[in-house]
């Protein structure tokens, strides 16, 4: 094999891989586009049956306990276990949500 026709079979090897990679990638981008599909039909989790709100100064103090659906919250949220929802009320010194009153539904009150 001379050094021109070596040449053209490394040549047309290249062409043969970079066209196997770009159906490689559209392969990707279809298998992608089915999994975005699939996520957008399953429905969102429900949420959780506790809130907490915190404060957004650099404390992050807490601030009040909420239930789950409740959207009169601000600052930052995070979930809260039942447990942690009673210790945050009883111990915590958190106070309650005066509009989804959480200690009612936690039966503190």
């Amino acid at each position: 094999m001379n050094d021109s026709s070596r040449l053209e079979a490394l040549l047309f090897l290249l062409r043969v891989q970079e066209q196997d990679v770009e159906r490689t990638r559209r392969w990707i981008a279809a298998e992608e586009g089915r999994s975005a599909e699939v996520a957008a039909r399953r429905p969102p989790p429900p949420p959780p049956n506790w809130l907490l709100e915190r404060g957004i100064s650099a404390g992050r103090t807490p601030i009040a306990v909420h239930l789950g659906n409740c959207r009169m919250h601000g600052g930052v949220i995070t979930a809260l276990t039942r447990q942690q929802a009673v210790e945050a009320l009883t111990v915590g010194g958190v106070r309650p949500c005066p509009l989804c009153r959480p200690d009612t539904a936690l039966r503190l009150d």
